[in-house]
């Protein structure tokens, strides 16, 4: 690994910008936290997600299907990334609400196969990871030597059309992408840089209140990207995301316990989570203030 790439490795620049932020605890007049959360009309007992992964039979033989089954035990939402729509088939009838984020692939045609695909299985919704139509960092113009191609706001705006589900982005990362997505029709945006894509990439927290400003509530913003414990949730719901997702952290419980391993991550993620909201006078997730919030160096923005 070259020094450049140490000097700007995303992920640790993002966990020292989580690490930045402080909190201020308050105690009168709070209560028990109720931490349920709905998204497109259902309810769900966390905003806590389990991130848009992939290939994760080399961590559980199981792979995201076994994920799948810890996440609809823990009462929350779903994601999957790349893979076969028969792994799709099998993730959703484990009975977790599921968002599947399909890559833009050059030959629209799989994209619409896909999508519809999500329609026929009952996915809770479907979306495209824009930060990936260059390819990989190692792989200029394919992922896994599939051609992927640039995506615009007029090739978004189609496919938002082109399904009754919900059509979410994957890959925003500044306020300027955040509008062509509400322009384009988009009902929600992941804000990620995915684990690190580019080197010196902003932190998802840095740019989070910029871009919950431009959508204004108009549409759900989630956050993925280095997502560890309760309070990093908690920080970034109180920035402006709708709910977190958590990819990583939950990789080493599923290789050990399977479906109980995952289960119990996102379950040790909620009881932190309502403890910062315990302690800091936050009946319910739209009572989080971002007021208790403080940086130890100044404030970015």
């Amino acid at each position: 690994m070259s020094e450049t790439r140490n000097g700007g490795d995303t992920s640790l620049i993002t966990r020292e910008y989580f690490d930045n932020i402080l909190v201020e605890m308050r105690h009168i007049d709070n209560a028990e936290p109720d931490i349920s959360y709905t998204l497109y009309g259902k309810q769900f007992q966390t905003p806590v997600m389990y991130a848009a992964l992939s290939h994760l039979g080399r961590v559980h033989q199981g792979g995201l299907t076994e994920a799948a089954r810890g996440v609809h035990a823990a009462g929350a939402v779903m994601w999957a990334g790349m893979g076969e729509p028969e792994e799709m088939t099998d993730i959703v009838a484990t009975g977790a609400p599921t968002i599947n984020i399909i890559k833009p692939y050059a030959d629209e045609r799989e994209v619409l196969r896909r999508i519809e695909h999500c329609e026929k299985i009952g996915a809770l919704a479907v979306g495209m990871d824009v930060d990936h139509q260059f390819g990989s960092r190692g792989e200029r113009g394919s992922v896994l030597k599939i051609p992927m191609r640039p995506t615009s706001a007029a090739i978004l705006a189609k496919y938002v059309k082109s399904t009754s589900l919900p059509f979410i982005v994957k890959g925003v990362l500044s306020a300027v992408d955040a509008r062509k997505c509400l322009d384009a029709g988009v009902r929600g945006i992941v804000v990620s840089h995915h684990h690190g894509m580019v080197d010196y990439a902003v932190p998802p927290l840095m740019v989070l209140p910029e871009i919950a400003k431009v959508i204004n509530g108009a549409m759900p913003i989630f956050v993925d990207c280095g997502v560890e414990r309760g309070l990093d949730v908690f920080k970034a719901l109180a920035l402006g995301a709708s709910a977190v997702s958590v990819g990583r952290a939950t990789m080493a419980p599923l290789g050990e316990k399977g479906a109980d391993g995952v289960r119990e991550k996102i379950e040790q993620i909620n009881s932190e989570l309502s403890w910062a909201m315990c302690v800091t006078c936050a009946k319910d997730l739209a009572s989080i203030d971002k007021s208790v919030l403080h940086w130890k160096t100044e404030r970015p923005f």
